[in-house]
């Protein structure tokens, strides 16, 4: 791993000023059924703050010009999505499938390298060395009984097996499809629960992987982000992160 680096003064106020340009009010209606004024007002400044512990840590890790892929991107990509682009001058390519949302997000990066896409990130084209898949395969919304099951809320009296084999078949063609566009060595950065599903596919394509041991805390949801590297040599045996 390369020495530590630091964000700059100026993409940290871009990052900052992109955040003060944020409808939150639109905002608000994707990310909360109700009371969404005081949820952004509690979570607007660690949003940011912890965003930028992730980017910072991003920035010795992955290589500048190359190429990240980002599932389910939203608010909280910000700050890796800016110090991506604009102190590693990579190429991002975030993806979102709530169009208000993305068209949201797009209006305060008018003027900046990253756009935001509303579509499925597997059909983007092209391969990348980075993907970030935070918050997309443990959705409640999309897999209720897959993400109870995870989180230990299932209950034995409505729990549908049925249901949950048919959510596990979507979430590993998900899977499947974003980590076959990421070339070999690559990064993903995803939750520590949602680790599992890349150590799976791995296994099941026997390609080696270490988990990180740093994790790094959210905002937005309570599970924390790990780093994983994908086809690497490993002094050691890989390992499944716990959970």
């Amino acid at each position: 791993m390369r020495p530590q680096r630091r964000i700059s003064h100026t993409t940290r106020r871009t990052i900052a000023e992109t955040f003060d340009r944020l409808d939150y009010r639109r905002l608000e209606r994707v990310y909360c059924y109700e009371g969404g004024d005081e949820f952004w007002k509690s979570k607007r400044e660690p949003c940011r703050r912890l965003g930028l512990r992730v980017a910072e840590a991003l920035l010795t890790r992955l290589p500048a010009g190359g190429r990240s892929l980002y599932v389910g991107a939203g608010v909280a990509e910000l700050p890796a999505l800016l110090v991506e682009a604009l102190e590693l001058h990579r190429a991002v390519r975030p993806c979102n499938l709530r169009r208000s949302e993305v068209a949201t997000l797009n209006r305060p990066c008018r003027r900046l390298p990253v756009r935001f896409h509303a579509m499925d990130a597997r059909r983007v084209s092209g391969t990348f060395d980075h993907l970030w898949i935070v918050s997309v395969l443990n959705d409640p919304e999309r897999f209720p009984h897959l993400s109870a099951l995870s989180y230990g809320r299932a209950i034995p009296l409505t729990f549908n097996p049925g249901k949950f084999v048919k959510e596990r078949k979507i979430l590993q063609s998900l899977v499947d499809g974003c980590m076959s566009k990421l070339r070999l060595p690559g990064v993903v950065t995803t939750s520590v629960e949602e680790a599992n599903w890349i150590a799976d596919w791995c296994h099941r394509k026997r390609i080696l992987y270490r988990v990180e041991r740093r994790q790094f805390p959210t905002a937005l949801v309570g599970d924390p982000i790990c780093i994983l590297r994908i086809g690497v040599r490993l002094r050691t045996r890989q390992r499944r992160p716990q959970g």
